[in-house]
């Protein structure tokens, strides 16, 4: 009960305002009568949100596979080339300016140049786009921790003969893994940000991107918001998922992981 109690305390400050600023937004834009194409009305917005639930919620399902398949590649190639550059420093000094320039790459110029590469009927671009995004955050994270390791765990872990694959696994990644889980909260939202800005470009019009564009242009503002809507719902749930795994094995790896 108690648990229950807490969660509910921590639950409610933010619901009260989500409803503060939704009432406050519905009252601005009735009284102010603001254009529907400047700012649509909470209530406009929900309706289209309740009448195209079937279609938005097939929309989250193309989106969501998209950035879950770019976070997962993104992820682990970046936890991987990281370990690599923390057992190579020169590996380490090859790959940072390289990471460096793939970190201001621009979706916008780079999610054209892989549909012509992959087809406009490939979702292939729009996942390479999510694991592009995925890959920065996970990698620079992920460096830092594996250079929290103290001198003396690594030198007791030579006393100890241990190879430098036993010292990585035994220690050095332990020690990293709450910044490997920063860099997958920032991730999972970059991914879905860069999944749904990929498909205002081309591509399959499945996506809640291309649905946003498509009403946009339509002059159906409230539909565009819906889909929106329907992007930060994919974006809450793949930061709550990856804070509930951050959560879990920091509770089974114990005071180490956190």
């Amino acid at each position: 009960m108690t648990a229950a109690r807490t969660a509910t305390a921590r639950a409610l400050p933010p619901v009260l305002l989500l409803v503060v600023l939704l009432a406050t937004w519905q009252t601005v834009v009735v009284v102010g009568q603001i254009p529907a194409f400047l700012l649509p009305s909470p209530s406009a917005i929900g309706s289209e949100l309740v009448a195209l639930w079937p279609t938005i919620s097939s929309a989250i399902l193309v989106t969501g596979g998209n950035s879950l398949l770019g976070l997962l590649l993104g992820a682990l190639i970046g936890v991987v080339v990281a370990v690599v550059a923390g057992l190579l420093p020169s590996a380490d000094r090859m790959l940072q300016p390289f990471v460096a320039g793939l970190a201001v790459v621009p979706i916008v110029a780079l999610a054209p140049v892989l549909y012509t590469m992959y087809g406009a009927a490939s979702e292939v671009a729009r996942v390479i786009v999510a694991a592009i995004a995925a890959f920065v955050p996970v990698f620079v994270t992920t460096t830092r921790g594996l250079r929290q390791v103290r001198p003396v765990h690594r030198d007791l872990m030579r006393a100890y003969g241990a190879t430098p694959r036993q010292a990585t696994v035994t220690v050095t990644v332990p020690t990293a893994l709450p910044f490997v889980f920063t860099g997958l909260r920032l991730a999972s939202s970059l991914a879905v940000i860069s999944a749904i800005v990929a498909e205002y470009f081309g591509g399959p019009r499945t996506g809640i991107g291309s649905f946003i564009t498509t009403a946009a242009a339509g002059s159906n503002y409230a539909r565009a918001w819906a889909f929106v809507v329907g992007g930060i719902l994919v974006g809450l749930a793949f930061y709550g998922v990856t804070l509930a795994a951050e959560h879990l094995v920091r509770r089974r790896s114990g005071p180490r992981a956190g």
